[in-house]
């Protein structure tokens, strides 16, 4: 075993890096940048050279045996609707199919095709594939998709269709494809489909992060080999997650949990991460988290993709506040940059809020700023941008510019939402973190520029008077209210991962509980969970002292929890599956299923064998192949059978998943 690993998480707001020393197993040291999302590399590279920094004399590069890379960046895209332009080619779907993909509602941007091709049950052709129908959509589709998602009618017994139009796409286009049968065993072709769709569209991104982290270890000399972690909280090539980039939703999560297991020495606990964009919640019981069999969720929508049974919200220090007509305040499940983050750096966004101030008119859209990601490249821009994208774009640089500086019209504001949305600009508004400013409960980027904005947009919705006497009374007043508002939806959320269900937002009993109080008329009231609470996560010490509080819990925000994902992604582990299937044939026999052409037994008990045989040799082979050394391989069965019929006698069908626990190589 080597002496030390590093752990690296992006996410959306800040990059943090680790060193452990696995021998001791503790912490030696830790740093963060904030996350140059125009260029990943850079902040990457900082925050590496940071920890080296803070561990100089204690180490050399040669002594680093493992890099371990978690992100956020994979679920905050899609939570977020961003991502790469995309095109899913379903082959054989009929109508009611096409609707069971949800592909409409949770990628409407997605251009969708259906072509002949698709196999049936037995893995026989259901149609011809029609190449000629594929080859006229690939040159209408030319310039204005980026990746590919293909998906077949019972492609896992049969993914030749697959392969071909994969091939022929790759061909054509040069762009990346993602076939549904490499994500997943399940026959489920809808859910196959929304899947590699989801993967098809963050592919860029995480391709882009790993290229970043393998550049900042190669300026460092580091020649260690690099893992990402996966949702399921274990590691995996960085070769094979270019390939499967969906495979990271809840990947920092995940680490997360890991971390929060090393860093509490908790086995059993309730685990909330909060950072700039989501809070994520998790049971953990016996030191490690249970896995979702139904599959991940990105929002509203189930995917195939293994990963731990996390509940996740759009709620984080980032979120952005919004105060409806009424006055009611609320947060968006929307990241913004924090205005006083930008205010930090650049003396003209406070010159540019005062200048508002003093003018006293579109005080809430003032506090709003645009600016283009740290490092972008403009020579990389999309080539479909219309001539008017290209001069407003163009009009926009690092430095914020107020929105109304900006947009001037209907037309352009359209514009801006969708560089948003593609990721091309960023948003600047007031943020929890803003208002933690406001209250003294944060103290790292501008609170001149928090209070401005604050001051602000509390007058543009009648918060905060023009009695310059009352002036810091009711911005600490409407900075608290905001504070309130994030605490109450925090306990929410808890209290439904606590009790396995939903509530209502309204419901009587939690609300109450969640507002931090006891009584209702005559009733006394309180919630109280069985498990400790951990939190981690860079927000965690600002709301989550009061979270704990009103739930009444033990609650630990332990040592290094501001980087716990970093330290969960240092010392995980490998863990892999493979699936093989055995069935009934009607011409007598059995059919055993294993990724590869099928095989035909007439004996129940050999089919068993030589699935048992084939299941556990797959699982190892995917370890090693992820430089792993095998620790143990668990084999589970799951069969039908005839009742009465002793010994095989009566199997009807049987699924065998062998899962390789594996330590990484050098690690």
């Amino acid at each position: 075993m080597s002496a030390f690993n590093i752990g690296i998480d992006t996410g959306g707001t800040y990059t943090d890096a680790v060193v452990m020393d696995t021998r001791e197993r503790k912490l030696l040291a830790s740093a963060k940048a904030l996350t140059t999302r125009g260029d990943l590399s850079l902040g990457v590279l900082e925050a590496l050279q940071r920890v080296l920094a803070a561990s100089r004399g204690q180490l050399d590069p040669q002594q680093i045996g493992l890099v371990s890379l978690s992100t956020t960046l994979a679920t905050n895209a899609l939570v977020e609707g961003k991502g790469s332009a995309i095109a899913v080619i379903l082959l054989g779907f009929d109508d009611t199919m096409l609707e069971r993909t949800e592909l409409k509602t949770a990628l409407p941007a997605a251009k969708v095709l259906r072509i002949a091709g698709g196999h049936q049950y037995d893995g026989s052709e259901l149609a011809a594939l029609d190449e000629t129908s594929l080859l006229a959509e690939l040159e209408v589709l030319a310039d204005s998709v980026e990746a590919y998602a293909v998906a077949g009618v019972y492609s896992v017994r049969n993914a030749s269709h697959e392969r071909r139009v994969q091939a022929l796409i790759q061909q054509h286009t040069g762009c990346p494809v993602t076939a549904s049968c490499d994500l997943s065993e399940a026959l489920n072709g809808p859910r196959r489909a929304l899947t590699a769709a989801f993967n098809a569209r963050i592919i860029a991104m995480i391709v882009a992060l790993i290229h970043a982290v393998q550049t900042a270890l190669q300026a460092h000399g580091i020649l260690a080999p690099l893992m990402v972690v996966k949702g399921d909280g274990s590691l995996a090539t960085a070769a094979a997650v270019m390939e499967k980039p969906i495979e990271t939703i809840l990947s920092g999560p995940a680490a997360s949990v890991i971390g929060a297991n090393f860093i509490s020495g908790l086995k059993d606990f309730i685990i909330s991460d909060i950072g700039g964009t989501t809070t994520d919640v998790a049971i953990v019981c016996k030191g490690w988290p249970a896995l979702n069999d139904k599959g991940a969720k990105v929002g509203l929508h189930r995917t195939m993709v293994k990963a731990i049974d996390m509940r996740t919200i759009g709620l984080g220090g980032d979120s952005e506040v919004a105060v409806d007509p009424q006055g009611k305040v609320s947060l968006q499940a929307n990241r913004v940059v924090p205005v006083s983050l930008i205010g930090a750096r650049w003396p003209s966004v406070a010159k540019a809020l005062q200048t508002a101030l003093s003018q006293g008119m579109g005080l809430g859209i003032a506090t709003l700023f645009l600016l283009r990601p740290e490092g972008f490249d403009p020579s990389q821009d999309p080539s479909d941008l219309t001539k008017a994208e290209k001069s407003l774009l163009a009009a926009l640089g690092e430095e914020p510019l107020p929105w109304t500086q900006v947009v001037s019209s209907v037309s352009d504001r359209r514009r801006v939402l969708r560089f948003v949305e593609r990721g091309l600009v960023q948003l600047a508004g007031f943020t929890p973190s803003d208002a933690a400013h406001v209250l003294g409960r944060q103290a790292q980027w501008s609170k001149e520029v928090a209070e401005l904005a604050c001051l602000m947009i509390g007058r543009s919705y009648g918060k905060i008077s023009y009695n310059e006497a009352k002036r810091e009374a009711e911005c600490q007043a409407f900075a608290q209210e905001i504070f309130e508002v994030m605490v109450a939806k925090s306990v929410h959320v808890l209290l439904e991962s606590l009790a396995g269900c939903s509530f209502a937002v309204n419901d009587p009993l939690v609300s109450l509980v969640a507002r931090g109080h006891s009584r209702l008329t005559h009733l006394q009231v309180s919630l109280q969970p069985s498990l400790p609470l951990v939190a981690v996560g860079g927000p965690a010490p600002v709301f989550y002292g009061e979270v704990g509080q009103r739930l009444g819990a033990e609650t630990l925000i332990p040592t290094g929890s501001e980087v716990a994902n970093a330290i969960g992604a240092a010392m995980g582990l490998i863990r892999v599956q493979a699936v093989v299937s055995v069935g009934l044939r009607e011409q007598g026999g059995f059919t055993l299923h294993h990724g590869s052409e099928p095989l035909i037994f007439m004996d129940a008990s050999q089919a068993l064998a030589e699935a048992k045989r084939l299941a556990r040799q797959a699982a190892e082979i995917k370890a090693q192949q992820m430089a792993g050394q095998v620790l143990e391989t668990k084999l589970q069965i799951e069969r039908l059978d005839i009742p009465g019929l002793s010994g095989d006698l009566g199997l009807i069908s049987a699924s065998l998943t062998a899962e390789c626990l594996a330590r990484p190589l050098g690690a």
